[in-house]
């Protein structure tokens, strides 16, 4: 029993910084946002709306210049002000910014959104606790090799995530008239604008598959179900 007691230690220091990030990272959403008020834009997300049978969408504008989307356990769509400035730059179009959110309602729909508050949030605790863990038996390495399987494991479960979602958009944005073009023109462009702003993007922002094999898929599904953008 005391051979196992500093693994059972790390495995709850583990989970109360994990709940601790959860709460810090709501809190975070829920004073730094504000309800997306953006006529053009708030047309397109009622045409989706419609197309789910549903009264209205829920998003918010995040406050971070980085360039991406996030959707909240309790259905919040967030996007940030680095992508609704670049849609008043006209780097982006409305349509385009449909898509994002059209993406991140696919995370709710599909249940990722709660895991991955889990995954982002926490995997900061599980570094920490498997560190704790092989420390015991690797002294020195045990740290490094739990950031490598940490991060190897969340960016997988990420991936996988976004291509999911992405499908799902495909699907909704489809039925709303709108269309895969904005989506896959976005993708086109979205490596040069995630990398013109160099601003320091959140964890939970991370992992996301090239755009080119997003593309590739999205046209797979246009194939496979008949439809075209």
């Amino acid at each position: 029993m005391l051979k196992l007691t500093p693994i059972l230690l790390a495995v709850l220091y583990g989970l109360v910084l994990w709940r601790f990030s959860a709460w810090r990272l709501a809190r975070q959403l829920d004073d730094q946002s504000t309800p997306l008020d953006d006529p053009a834009l708030l047309k397109l997300t009622d045409r989706m709306a419609r197309a789910l049978d549903l009264p209205r969408l829920k998003v918010h504008i995040f406050e971070t210049p980085a360039i991406n989307g996030l959707a909240a356990p309790d259905g919040r769509i967030f996007i940030t002000r680095g992508f609704h400035a670049a849609l008043k730059q006209g780097t982006v179009t409305e349509q385009e910014l449909a898509s994002v959110i059209a993406h991140e309602l696919g995370h709710v729909a599909l249940g990722h959104s709660r895991r991955r508050m889990i995954d982002f949030s926490g995997q900061n605790a599980l570094r920490v606790g498997l560190a704790m863990v092989l420390n015991r038996v690797l002294p020195g390495i045990g740290a490094a090799i739990a950031t490598g399987l940490t991060s190897m494991l969340m960016a997988r479960l990420s991936r996988a995530d976004e291509f999911e979602a992405d499908a799902y958009a495909s699907a909704l944005l489809t039925k709303a008239g709108i269309g895969t073009g904005p989506q896959k023109a976005l993708f086109a462009k979205l490596d040069k604008l995630t990398g013109a702003g160099g601003a320091k993007v959140p964890a939970w922002f991370m992992s996301h598959p090239p755009a080119a094999r997003r593309i590739a898929a999205i046209e797979a599904n246009e194939a496979k179900w008949g439809t075209g953008s």
